[in-house]
């Protein structure tokens, strides 16, 4: 068995090799998805496990199994196959598997070989042979999928930043909700699944668990929806390699879109980062043949506002999701916190059942998705109450005077435990305003919930410190860091441009 850095190494150098040959990350992460759960499927139906792990045969291209047709396999795919015939079976094998029920089907789902050199391919092939990963640590597994994870998101080109939300945020915000064992974790958006692995991780590192509560947290706390495939097979897989959920169970990954209907899931614990994007629509095609955008609002009976807002939706859904006095940690962006009519209807209703009681404001520069400027809402669902449940809402700005970049200062757990500490998770009615008429600078501060009805529409964006940058033309960020601003804002502006198009060409 080799050492873990020979082999993190290893797996990431084969990635720069194909990166030469046009193969993307995102790609090559795909086919490493397909053959590591194939070889782990393998060993796990070989003793001492000696699962047994149905794989079918060769499909033909109405879904039906080739009489005598070739085993879909591990086993098979490294017989001695070369050249065109390994390409073939590989390109067979993946169409036939997609087809199938359960993790399986989901794994496969729209799978395609984007390798198309068949020597790099049987390299790959090699290199997954000559471990035995089910006897690699999850740590070591993890650390690979996670680190080929983030350098797809850093392609910016593929767009798949947008289903990855910076870790050390995702750390602090399960450090401040602090899930237990046996209790229920939803995201209805999760993506490649960091909030379940750093809530598992969480759990494990809080609580000597017993038997009963370790198999609840491998194969019951988590569920999800993500509605692009190749992410929820990513999300799938990293979940595997972290020993959630079996090889051979159901997934806990709907592909259904989480905002059409109440599927009636009621869960502890809701952490999540919805899609950027304000605009929920769909794509038809009109009379004349062409394709138009068209909002799609959401007519829900549980919903307090119908919107095309995809944000509001998403907030008002996860509201819906939690039971009474589950708990929600969930990043919105700006326009959630300010906008009026069904934002306005949102924000009172959220603070009359709920209790509304942390905002953080999030600096820029965080999220490979540009031109964001978001929040993290904590509340606490209530029962139902002639009171409002919110009393006071408490507001901690890492935004002003705060400057990140994904390359040279991204952030960092520590930038947060600040934040994590004025918190005080479990104990927040003994919280301390850092800020005060003698300090100023003080970023952490409560309104109540008086003070912020009076507001007008009820608006929840408030801050308070100076931008030392406009006061101090020697205290400017660095170039790079007010060039990103820039393209930011004008990355903010443009979406904002693109959405009165939209609604003009609608009308």
């Amino acid at each position: 068995m080799s050492n873990e850095s020979s082999l993190i190494s290893k797996v990431w150098n084969f990635a720069n090799v194909l990166r030469d040959d046009g193969v993307s990350y995102g790609d090559y992460l795909e086919q490493i998805t397909y053959l590591l759960f194939l070889k782990m499927a393998d060993e796990m139906s070989k003793p001492p496990y000696s699962k047994i792990i149905k794989f079918p045969h060769i499909k033909d291209a109405e879904g039906n199994e080739i009489a005598n047709g070739e085993k879909c396999d591990w086993a098979t795919l490294t017989s001695n196959k070369r050249g065109a015939e390994l390409e073939n079976y590989y390109n067979q094998m993946l169409r036939s598997l997609a087809t199938e029920k359960g993790t399986l089907g989901q794994i496969f789902t729209k799978s395609q070989n984007k390798i198309q050199d068949p020597s790099k391919l049987l390299k790959i092939i090699d290199m997954i042979a000559k471990e035995q990963w089910t006897m690699v640590g999850t740590d070591v597994k993890g650390n690979i999928y996670e680190g080929l994870l983030e350098k797809n998101a850093e392609d910016t080109k593929s767009g798949a930043g947008q289903y990855f939300t910076p870790r050390a945020l995702i750390k602090a915000m399960v450090a401040c909700v602090n899930p237990q064992p046996s209790k229920t974790i939803h995201d209805p958006a999760c993506g490649t699944g960091g909030f379940f692995l750093a809530a598992y991780d969480h759990i494990i590192k809080h609580h000597r668990l017993d038997k009963d509560q370790k198999i609840f947290l491998k194969n019951r706390t988590f569920s999800g929806n993500e509605i692009v495939a190749s992410t929820r097979r990513l999300c799938l897989m990293n979940m595997f390699l972290h020993n959630i959920g079996e090889i051979d169970g159901d997934s806990f990954i709907s592909t259904n879109d989480a905002l059409i209907s109440d599927e009636g899931i009621r869960v502890d614990y809701v952490l999540a980062n919805p899609p950027f994007g304000k605009k929920s629509s769909i794509t038809i095609t009109n009379q004349e043949g062409e394709q138009e955008r068209q909002d799609l609002s959401y007519n829900r009976q549980d919903f307090w506002a119908t919107t095309s807002n995809k944000q509001l939706n998403f907030l008002q859904h996860i509201r819906t999701l939690l039971k009474v006095n589950g708990q929600a940690a969930v990043v919105l962006p700006d326009n959630v916190l300010f906008e009026g009519g069904a934002g306005e209807t949102v924000r009172k209703e959220l603070m009359k059942t709920t209790d509304l009681h942390t905002i953080l404001r999030l600096p820029t520069g965080i999220f490979y998705a540009q031109g964001v400027k978001a929040n993290v809402l904590f509340f606490d669902n209530k029962p139902a109450a002639k009171e409002p449940w919110t009393k006071e809402v408490w507001i901690y700005d890492y935004r002003t005077n705060v400057q990140h970049t994904l390359k040279k200062n991204p952030l960092k757990l520590e930038d947060l435990q600040p934040f994590i500490d004025c918190y005080k998770s479990g104990d927040r009615y003994h919280r301390t305003e850092t800020w005060s008429e003698a300090t100023p600078e003080g970023r952490w501060r409560k309104f109540s919930y008086d003070e912020i009805m009076a507001r007008d529409k009820t608006n929840l964006d408030i801050f308070w410190l100076k931008d030392k940058s406009l006061a101090d033309l020697d205290n400017l960020p660095d170039p790079d860091i007010l060039a990103n601003e820039i393209i930011e804002n004008i990355e903010a502006g443009l979406a904002s441009f693109r959405e009165i198009m939209e609604t003009i060409n609608l009308t």
